[in-house]
């Protein structure tokens, strides 16, 4: 095992997926406000992982393969992708509008999620992100094809590893650093960033299908 992790084909899969899943994002910005409030931020990060390593395997295993994506079922993704955007865009707009943020109740939600309501946001958030499916999904699985086989798996599995070590560790900084961003100025910056970040990124996508 020690042997393949030092393969070219392991480290190349584990830098490209590190360096597309770093961005803050969708999925990224998500983990942070659920651990921040407290809410199940390991099953959302457990979550998060096992759906990362599921588009990944999709990706090396299978639409590399075939040669990508059909344009019908990329154009009906990327529509679902800028109506979710969109809608959790509207959701972050408006706390940071009125400034109704979850710190006011000293960071306990208004609406605390169940941990069923934490798994479905998550497989949304992940699933349903056009930037995980159009870049991570497609990307790691084309650069695959040039490791051949079996080395696209070992360039897969590399790819995995990086979803482990960037949501487990951005799990255990939220829980080192949870207690020192108790701030109701910062919550509402991050709201509005979100925003920005979801309708900017609906925006791209929706020109891209024009």
């Amino acid at each position: 095992m020690s042997t393949l992790l030092l393969t070219p084909a392991f480290s190349a899969g584990l830098l490209l997926s590190l360096s597309l899943i770093i961005a803050l994002g969708p999925q990224n910005a998500h983990v942070l406000r659920m651990g921040l409030t407290g809410q199940h931020v390991w099953t959302t990060i457990a979550v998060s992982i096992a759906s990362d390593i599921g588009l990944i395997g999709i990706s090396v295993l299978g639409l590399a393969q075939l040669g990508g994506l059909s344009d019908k079922l990329q154009g009906a993704m990327v529509g679902a992708g800028i109506l979710f955007l969109l809608y959790y865009g509207y959701q972050a707009f408006t706390r940071f509008r009125t400034g109704a943020t979850d710190t006011q109740v000293d960071l306990a939600p208004t609406a605390a999620m169940t941990r069923r309501q934490a798994v479905m946001a998550a497989l949304a958030f992940a699933w349903l992100n056009p930037h995980a499916w159009l870049d991570t999904a497609v990307l790691i699985g084309t650069a695959s094809l040039a490791w051949g086989r079996p080395g696209n798996a070992v360039f897969g599995l590399g790819a995995a590893t990086a979803s482990v070590l960037w949501f487990g560790g951005l799990g255990l900084a939220l829980v080192w650093l949870g207690q020192r961003l108790r701030k109701p100025a910062l919550w509402r910056a991050l709201d509005g960033l979100v925003a920005a970040m979801m309708w900017g990124t609906a925006a791209v996508l929706a020109w891209g299908l024009v």
